[in-house]
């Protein structure tokens, strides 16, 4: 069994993990890391998993008790959390926050989209997991980049829930300012930009201008993005291409009708629905922003480290209703 450490273990994405854990066949989870919340059962803070475990908090990270550890600690703080407490050679890392996602000198984690670096993650000790927005954006238009359909700017709107902004309160993410309302935020300048370029550039050689306007969903969990641009391709080619790019990734589904939010959440799976409208072709990309936008998509991540199937424990039910 692979024993799994979750640092930063009282929030979102790691309640996602504990679920997503708790029945994957080939994994333990033996601690669960959370200053915060040290000494206290972990089914205080996620009520849901009484019956599933036992696990108390710690306040600190025994690595001899660990072969993985996925870090759920904000932007910054797994930077510092590893400064302190670096990671032997015996236990890989699987980061979800920004810290690691950009490449630069000293940066040794590889960039976990399963879809373009699949062979990368499979040898490697330390995995960046990509943001939620990042990679809903970037499965819409990573076939596009590669076969050069991209002619102009590329304009992007998407719509994440609430769950997007993390536990911690803040103006915008409490019940009566969310409900019956939506709000553009972070116009032009997301933190998700960069890692998404970099990967375009990736599979293409180019850098693209992309404009983003992210929305504050009035909902809980999914993304629903939408991508256009100019490209004289044809329908019919732009459809083979995206369905070539994606033919062996196993959660990654073209749709032939215009897809909704319910189709993904509590899945691993991303949706892909193009339209032609005279020279402009337009991308819809879906997912569910807490699994394959964070925890499914490290567990996918962490399987493919260890040599497991890549949908170990991630054949998971979306909402129908």
């Amino acid at each position: 069994m692979i024993r799994a450490g979750i640092v930063g273990a009282a929030g979102y994405t790691a309640g996602e993990l504990f679920r997503i854990l708790v029945n994957h066949p080939k994994v333990e989870i033996t601690q669960a890391q959370s200053e915060s919340q040290a000494g206290k059962p972990v089914t205080t803070t996620h009520s849901d998993l009484v019956g599933d475990t036992d696990l108390t908090f710690d306040g600190g990270l025994d690595y001899d008790k660990v072969d993985v550890i996925f870090l759920c600690k904000g932007h910054g703080e797994s930077v510092r959390f590893l400064e302190a407490n670096p990671a032997p050679a015996s236990v890989k890392v699987v980061d979800l926050s920004h810290d690691y996602r950009l490449k630069r000198d000293g940066n040794d984690f590889v960039y976990g989209l399963p879809e373009i670096n699949k062979a990368l993650i499979m040898d490697a000790q330390k995995v960046a997991n990509p943001g939620c927005f990042a990679t809903c954006i970037q499965l819409g238009l990573l076939p596009a980049a590669q076969a050069g359909y991209i002619e102009s700017d590329v304009h992007v709107s998407g719509i994440t829930g609430s769950t997007g902004a993390g536990q911690s309160l803040s103006s915008t993410s409490h019940f009566s300012w969310r409900n019956n309302n939506m709000s553009v935020y972070k116009a032009f300048t997301h933190q998700h930009l960069g890692e998404i370029g970099q990967s375009l550039n990736q599979v293409s050689g180019k850098d693209f201008d992309i404009s983003f306007i992210p929305y504050r969903g009035n909902f809980t969990r999914g993304i629903i993005v939408t991508s256009y641009f100019d490209s004289k391709v044809p329908l019919k080619e732009a459809l083979e291409k995206y369905k070539s790019f994606y033919l062996d990734e196993p959660f990654v589904h073209l749709v032939d009708e215009n897809p909704d939010i319910k189709q993904v959440v509590n899945s691993n799976k991303a949706l892909i629905y193009l339209q032609k409208h005279n020279d402009k072709l337009m991308v819809i990309s879906l997912i569910d922003n807490l699994l394959k936008g964070a925890s499914g998509q490290a567990v996918q991540n962490m399987n493919l480290m260890f040599g497991l199937e890549e949908e170990e424990g991630l054949k998971l039910k979306s909402v129908a209703f």
